[in-house]
């Protein structure tokens, strides 16, 4: 049979489904009655039948580098993860709290910068390579920067949610987040006929909705459209999912010029003016006239009419300096700054390698922590103290003495588990979560979030670069 029950494993972390003393938690225990009421020959046979639906479907991202193939289905577990109405409710507010703070973090850095004049931050912010210079003093539509934000959270405890980390230049993942669910509605129709989960589909018209409220004043019908470096890129299937989800043409940038103060597409009947383009191209090379020279993906010209106020651009140019892993030690400072307010989310403990005393105790500790670059992604550029080798630790102390600005060190969080299907059967995998807040008029964001897993016994790796897996959030209603 199919169920949850652990009383035969060592949980080494807080379940989020099972407690040894007490048994099934509360907020799973409906969805662990009709799991035991399955055979695990029947879960793994709809295992099987959503990988060759999502195959058929063609949901899969490119690993660079790789001598295998450029393309990999990342893992699907059939079993959900679930969060009751409560603890949902202090997700949504903690990320949405930060989301504002950062978009004012952000209007603040490129105006008058009264967070550095104030002594919060240093001004050594404005060395950070992902600072934009061109965008000093540029009013953007409605002091919106980060129109769609994913931020990174993992629980170590029943009520202890930690911000791992903020991505605010091109977030992604939230695709798989959308079609997790209509698997898992395909799957397991029953299962939505009884539970009070949470609606999710409605995302891309929440999108479409904020993207046109930050148009250029004037336009009264924006154009939308979503710009994608092309069909090599890593995300590709999900730039091409979200333009046919809320109706909007996908372009590349060949596809569009620059005249007369405004930004065009070519189409069969001839030129139409773009109002707001959903970017998921990085700043290097969005306009070689600004940036790279070299690009060959951008629009010549497209930073001109962006600063002079002709097209928005979600997200901001220049974003990239508020979500950097340095800048993030700040954040909470900037909720107190900017909003008032104590923060709701806290951040993971961190150390910062510029400070001589943090760099020493790090250095002392290195088994212990992980330590990231401050501009990595994808679980790359990291070290994970505890799993690692003497060689990986020692080779990871000479980068941060050669150059500790680059890194950061935080505690190795023990994260939640959460039961997860396994060839062995059903079983405790480690877990965190990303839900997506979207700014226009207003900071809102969807009940649900892309949770993912990492696959294998004991791994904290969640990321699908490193064999990491996804699963359906369902938020309860009540």
């Amino acid at each position: 049979m199919a169920d949850i029950n652990y009383k035969n494993i060592k949980l080494n972390a807080f379940d989020e489904s099972f407690d040894a003393k007490q048994g099934v938690r509360s907020v799973y225990a409906p969805y662990a009655k009709w799991l035991a009421s399955k055979e695990f020959s029947q879960l793994a046979q709809k295992s099987r039948d959503a990988e060759l639906l999502f195959r058929r479907v063609g949901i899969t991202f490119a690993v660079y580098g790789e001598d295998e193939g450029a393309e990999r289905l990342i893992p699907f577990d059939v079993i959900p993860r679930i969060l009751a109405a409560s603890e949902w409710k202090k997700l949504s507010e903690g990320a949405c709290q930060r989301v504002r703070a950062l978009n004012m973090f952000l209007n603040d850095i490129y105006h008058s910068q009264d967070i550095i004049k104030a002594g919060i931050m240093p001004a050594s912010i404005l060395n950070n390579e992902m600072y934009r210079p061109e965008m000093q003093g540029v009013d953007v539509p409605g002091d919106v920067y980060a129109h769609i934000a994913g931020i990174d959270i993992v629980r170590t405890e029943a009520d202890s949610f930690y911000v791992l980390e903020d991505n605010l230049r091109t977030p992604s993942g939230v695709s798989y987040m959308l079609e997790d669910r209509r698997m898992m509605m395909r799957l397991f129709p029953e299962l939505f006929r009884h539970y009070p989960i949470a609606p999710v589909e409605h995302y891309p018209q929440l999108l479409l909705e904020n993207l046109r409220a930050v148009a250029p004043r004037g336009a009264n019908d924006p154009t939308v459209v979503l710009m994608t470096p092309g069909a090599y890129n890593s995300a590709y299937f999900e730039h091409a999912f979200l333009a046919q989800q809320m109706g909007i043409e996908l372009v590349e940038g060949r596809d569009m010029f620059v005249k007369d103060n405004a930004v065009f597409m070519r189409t069969t009947e001839g030129p139409k003016k773009i109002d707001v383009i959903y970017r998921r191209i990085d700043d290097d090379f969005i306009d070689p006239l600004a940036f790279r020279k070299d690009s060959m993906l951008g629009v010549p010209g497209l930073v001109s009419v962006y600063r002079n106020g002709g097209v928005a651009l979600a997200n901001a140019i220049g974003t990239g300096v508020a979500d950097d892993k340095a800048t993030y030690t700040y954040v909470p400072d900037m909720i107190r700054f900017y909003l008032g307010e104590e923060p709701i989310l806290s951040n993971v403990p961190t150390y910062k390698l510029s400070i001589e005393d943090d760099r020493k105790y790090v250095l002392a500790n290195l088994e212990k922590l992980v330590v990231k670059e401050v501009q990595g992604s994808g679980g790359y550029g990291m070290l994970v103290g505890p799993t690692s080798s003497k060689a990986q630790v020692e080779e990871f102390r000479l980068r941060i003495i050669a150059d500790p600005d680059n890194y950061i060190a935080q505690p190795t969080l023990a994260l939640s588990t959460c039961p997860t299907m396994v060839k062995e059967g059903v079983a405790p995998r480690h877990v965190d979560l990303r839900p997506y807040v979207l700014t226009g008029k207003t900071t809102t964001v969807v009940p649900g979030a892309l949770c993912r897993v990492a696959m294998n016994e004991g791994s904290l790796v969640v990321n699908s670069s490193q064999g990491g897996g996804t699963k359906d959030t369902w938020v309860l209603q009540c």
